[in-house]
Order: C-alpha cells, then structure tokens, then sequence
C-alpha cells in the first residue's frame, strides 16, 4: 500500500513540474507584460503612416534700394519659388486608401510620398482640404490597406491613457515603423478661437503625451485603439515651437466628422451661409425703452422675408443676449462669435433673447443664401 503511495505521488510531482521545465519562460515573461495600452499599439500602427512632402514657398526677394528713390528702379522686388521639404504623419481610415493628415503638413506641396508600416512607399495624391479646421484627406492608390476606425471624442475622459503615433523628426523612415508616446487626456473643450492665421482651434483635446514635430497629423487614440483626434500642434518653450513641454493639442475626432464628407465629395467646406438679421446697436434709450436695466446685446432692426430667423420665429425688437452660450455685449461680438464657432450651412445656432421683458430661446438653422454664395452676417 505504501509503495502504491508512493508512486501515485511520484506521478503528480512529475505532472506538475515536467511542464513547468518545458515551458518557454520569455513567453510567459512576454504575455505579462500585455496590458491594454500595448494592444491598443499594436492594434492600430499599421495603419499609421509617415508623410514626406516637397513645398514651394513663393517669395519675393527684397530690393535693397527700395527706399532710395534713385536705385530702387535697379533691382526690382522678383518673386521666388523655393522647394523645400517637410514630413509629418497621418492615418489611413479607409481600405480604400483614404488618410487624414492636417492641412499645414501638406499645404503648397507639389509631391507627398506616403510610407506604410514595413517602408513601403506610395505617392499620395490630396482629395480635400480645409484651412480653417486645418484637416486634410489624401488618397493612395491600392486596396484593402489596415484602417483605423473613429471613436467618440466628445465621451473622451479627462485623466484617461491617451497614445499619440506618427513620424517625430522623421524617425519613421529609419525604422519603418511610427513612433508611440502615452500620456493622458489633460483637458478637453479647449477654445482657442480664431488664429492670427485665420485656422480655428476650437474644442481642442489636451494631452501631455509628447508630440513634436513631424507628429501633426498622426492619430491620438484611445486604449480600445479609437481614434479621438488628430495631433495638430503644440505649446513650446523653444523658438522652434518643435519641442514638447506636455502641452499637446489635437483636432477631436467629431469636428473632423465634420468636415470629412464635404472633403470627400466636393474637396472643400462651404462655409457661406444666411441668417436673414439685420441689428443694430442697443442704446441707452432703447434699453429704458424696453425695460433693460442696462444696454447690452444688439436689437434686430429687420428680418429678411423668408429668411431662416423668419422660420425660427424672431421678430424686430427682439434683442440678442447670446448665440451658442457666448455673451453679446457689443456690436462686434455678434461678428466675433459668428467667426470663432467655424459654422456652416446646416449647423444650428442657439440664440437667446430679450422680449417684452423677459428672456426666450430660439434654434436658427442656417442656410445656403438663395441668391450668393459668398458668406453672410445678415
């Protein structure tokens, strides 16, 4: 009975331990160090591209007798066509071959070279873009290519992982492969308003994951390798502004939603519409008039006929306090606004008003003006 025992026992020691002594150890190694971010990575580098592009920057060369009203007829002021290059990086949402980049990486170019995971190389050719948003699609020529799919940027989490991949200083054509950083979403809704260069950043994701330069137009995703937004620019301490400092920013996927089917159908936004106001200033005698305590706001002075703020029920008199949340104090801020919410035909606006002494709401749909196409305040 005891010898029986024994062997019984021998058995399960040798169960036990045979397989511990033929396991491969790094695999084990290697499978605890999977965590969602590492999957995420894998997931979507693929279908992260790098993006080289030659530009012509057009300039004129200065006279420098310009101000000698004797020489300044010797050397004339020649225009000057200079091609320089320049890299960023960008992602592939279609199988068809579609990418989505920023405008500024590809802005001017007279070629851009698209290089896949694994160093393949294709010439890219642009389908849309839109300076305001400052988001571009480019197309290569091909099929079933690894796509990245989009997510919901307005449920991003502020405090949740956020990877950022694209092609920094060009090290994507050294190992064929993009570049990861991982930080978090810092904050989100971040209104910059209308740029000197006229590009609208608003509702921007913070991130400190670093970017730098040649990451503008990567994807920034999420741990379920969603895209939530496309890395656009910085705030730097260098005067190159290519250095991270852990303020990174990138376009939130739902405004690029936007956009994208105008770039792909007809390779540009329209942004002119029609609202049918006419207003003018609200004065301090207008204001006792109607029952203010103080003027601010303007007042509707007239209403086209058959005008969207016809159909949206305003009348003349009524005052406008605020569109879309932002406070109307001055006759420019109806301008201002307008200008910083980067609206289009179809969008809605929220407008809040004075009448007979007391406060309503009111939704405006904008429209395509029926007799231009240029963009109208009215």
């Amino acid at each position: 009975m005891k010898r029986y025992i024994t062997i019984v026992y021998s058995l399960v020691i040798l169960a036990v331990f045979v397989p511990l002594v033929n396991a491969n150890p790094s695999s084990d190694v290697s499978q605890s160090r999977q965590n969602a971010l590492t999957r995420a990575i894998s997931k979507v580098s693929p279908a992260v591209v790098g993006i080289n592009v030659t530009q012509v920057k057009r300039y004129i060369r200065s006279n420098p007798f310009a101000d000698d009203p004797f020489f300044k007829h010797l050397l004339p002021s020649i225009p000057i066509e200079k091609r320089v290059k320049s890299l960023g990086s960008g992602f592939i949402f279609s199988k068809e071959g579609y990418i989505l980049t920023n405008h500024h990486v590809v802005e001017d170019a007279s070629e851009i070279i698209v290089t896949k995971t694994g160093g393949k190389q294709f010439v890219a050719k642009i389908v849309g873009v839109d300076f305001t948003t400052d988001v571009a699609v480019l197309k290569i020529e091909g099929d079933d290519f690894p796509i990245l799919k989009f997510g919901d940027s307005d449920q991003t989490i502020i405090g949740e992982w956020a990877i950022a991949l694209g092609n920094p200083f060009g090290l994507f054509d050294l190992s064929s492969k993009p570049t990861v950083t991982v930080g978090v979403i810092s904050a989100k809704d971040q209104d910059f308003g209308r740029q000197s260069n006229d590009r609208i950043f608003q509702d921007m994701l913070q991130t400190d994951a670093a970017i730098n330069a040649g990451n503008s137009g990567g994807p920034l995703v999420n741990c379920n390798g969603e895209v939530i937004g496309i890395n656009t620019w910085i705030i730097s301490g260098s005067e190159t502004r290519s250095a991270n400092i852990g303020l990174g920013f990138a376009i939130p996927i739902n405004r690029v939603k936007r956009v994208l089917d105008d770039l792909l159908n007809y390779g540009r936004v329209d942004r002119s519409f029609w609202t049918g106001i006419n207003y003018d200033v609200v004065s301090p005698s207008i204001a006792r008039y109607l029952g203010m305590t103080l003027p601010h706001g303007v007042i509707i002075s007239d209403i086209d006929r058959g005008s969207p703020a016809e159909r949206a029920g305003l009348e003349i008199g009524d005052i406008i306090i605020s569109i879309n949340g932002n406070e109307i104090n001055v006759f420019d801020d109806v301008k201002k606004t307008i200008d910083n919410l980067d609206l289009k035909k179809g969008d809605v606006l929220n407008i809040r008003i004075f009448r007979n002494k007391s406060y309503k709401y009111f939704k405006l749909k904008l429209e395509a003006h029926p007799d231009s196409n240029k963009r109208r305040y009215k």
